[in-house]
């Protein structure tokens, strides 16, 4: 690394993200490359530390990567994209056992020792789900940041947020290639310059778009809206992944109910004033083991007809040995709240948990711009189609790390050009904060109400116009004040819900996880949504 008095670092690599993608790419890069990774909180308070699941691979007799690919083509709607998916596929053994060497302690199967617990979620033919206890993320990430921390060769920038990628735009000359990022230190208030000749985009997806979320509040879209700024193609964006089921209670905020205990059992029910009973075989033959778009909507429906807030999900006729094992904290935070999960089913609602489409990359990380890389959540590589398959996500962050290390390692480290410093004589301190506030609330409750679940056309006209309200209001504050983390990430999470209304309006069908009334079939292609940014 290299630095100046007047806030400016050089790196070979930066990354932006520090969940489970941003840290791999570090790691895999660190041998022979000066790695920054700059993260907006603290090294642990992305997604990937939320995960409960786990991570899906072929690695029990019987199952087979033809299997694995099928299971996801199939709760993808017809939209993955083969290359990617067999990639994914193919390469997860390797990236379980990357993590095993790095410390990963996964849990081990009791009754043969030395090999996997393997579960199985929705969607998944067999069980391949590698996981940790029920909180997987937790102890994967828990591992890689001991190692990042260890390793000379990557400097960690925290509380430090993404401003804008750097491009030939900001040099006022022709081309397209990223040269680094300014980045906001949200300590001292000052923006930063940072050099690099290849830039990594790992910065998540964005859950927090939405009213109701699973996902950590730095799920802001960050850099899906940045590589679009930057002359980036975007994805399948109207493609939000709605959990079944997060815990529905005023004291647990995003507490999520992995998809695991309906793979061992869990049964969803209705409240005895609806009239009790289970309610998901009526609606697929897969019942509670169907993939997640197809429950978040029969939830949304059965809450709809009976003007419910709320179902219950049932996994007590499992014994407390067993929750304990395999659910620890779901047991415990349920008991915090009064919930035991023992004797009790969990009252649960759908949340917007995953961000399936994004900036669009080949299978090494590379977008449209020279230079820049998407890896992770706010990526498309097309793995995920229409509707990400379960536990698909994580092991997708390490494959895709891997490759995109591999084609940065083949390159000769560029030297990146004298890059102006951030300029903001013309900009003035402002007390936004009211104003942030209050429009960050409205972008969500309208999100939530006109592009969620179920979607109409005239919902989402409605939608259209919100934000290009908010978007001018936002845009001049941006113009004539200094940034604050607020302001940035309510820029991007109005820049991403436009992205996404404008992906939902362009689908004249309804597939997989996007649900229109006015178009409810299924159209005989599945073409994929691919928006491109106008030329500056």
């Amino acid at each position: 690394m290299t630095s100046d008095s007047l806030g400016s670092h050089n790196f070979d690599v930066l990354i932006i993200g520090s969940g489970l993608a941003g840290l791999s790419a570090a790691l895999l890069l660190a041998p022979d490359r000066r790695v920054a990774v700059v993260t907006k909180r603290e090294l642990n308070d992305g997604s990937s530390s939320w995960a409960q699941g786990g991570m899906a691979a072929v690695l029990a007799e019987g199952d087979s990567v033809e299997q694995h690919v099928n299971d996801t083509l199939v709760a993808g709607a017809g939209l993955c994209d083969l290359p990617a998916t067999r990639a994914v596929v193919e390469g997860a053994p390797e990236a379980i056992s990357w993590l095993r060497e790095l410390g990963v302690a996964f849990s081990e199967d009791g009754d043969h020792p030395g090999e996997l617990h393997l579960t199985r979620e929705g969607g998944h033919s067999q069980r391949r789900i590698v996981h940790a206890a029920d909180a997987t993320g937790a102890a994967v990430q828990r591992t890689l940041m001991e190692q990042v921390r260890s390793t000379p060769n990557i400097t960690l920038f925290e509380h430090h947020m993404l401003v804008d990628v750097i491009t030939d735009r900001q040099l006022k000359q022709p081309g397209k290639r990223c040269y680094g990022a300014y980045v906001l230190d949200t300590a001292s208030g000052k923006v930063l310059t940072f050099s690099a000749g290849h830039t990594i985009l790992a910065t998540g997806g964005a859950g927090k778009v939405y009213l109701y979320s699973t996902n950590p509040d730095t799920a802001t879209g960050d850099g899906i809206a940045a590589a679009w700024r930057a002359g980036c193609s975007v994805g399948n964006m109207e493609f939000i992944q709605f959990h079944p089921t997060c815990l529905y209670h005023p004291e647990a905020k995003s507490f999520l109910i992995t998809e695991a205990v309906r793979g061992e059992g869990g049964k969803l029910l209705l409240p005895p004033s609806a009239g009790g009973g289970r309610f998901m075989p009526a609606h697929d033959e897969r019942a509670e083991l169907a993939p997640r778009d197809v429950v978040a909507r029969a939830i949304d429906f059965e809450m709809k007809k009976h003007g419910l807030d709320c179902v219950y999900l049932d996994i007590s006729h499992q014994s407390p040995a067993f929750l304990q094992e395999h659910f620890p904290n779901i047991l415990k935070r349920c008991l915090e709240l009064g919930i035991d999960i023992t004797r009790q089913p969990i009252p649960v609602v759908p949340a917007a948990h995953y961000t399936c489409g994004g900036v669009m990359t080949d299978l090494a990380g590379r977008t449209d711009v020279a230079g820049l890389y998407a890896v992770g959540e706010t990526a498309c590589t097309g793995l995920h189609g229409a509707n990400r398959l379960a536990s698909n996500s994580l092991v997708e962050c390490v494959v895709l790390a891997r490759a995109t290390a591999q084609a940065i390692e083949a390159l000769a480290p560029a030297a990146a050009p004298a890059l102006p410093a951030w300029d903001e004589s013309q900009v003035t301190n402002a007390d936004e904060a009211v104003v942030i506030s209050h429009n960050w609330d409205e972008l969500r409750r309208f999100m939530w109400n006109y592009v969620g679940i179920v979607r109409t056309t005239k919902r989402l006209e409605r939608a259209a116009h919100r934000i290009a309200l908010l978007n001018a209001e936002i845009q001049e504050f941006y113009a004539n004040f200094r940034v604050t983390r607020d302001l940035l990430e309510l820029r991007n999470l109005v820049q991403v819900a436009d992205l996404i209304v404008r992906s939902a309006h362009g689908r004249h069908e309804s597939r997989g996880l996007h649900f229109s009334r006015d178009f409810p079939r299924t159209a005989e292609q599945a073409i994929p949504t691919v928006l491109i940014p106008p030329a500056s």
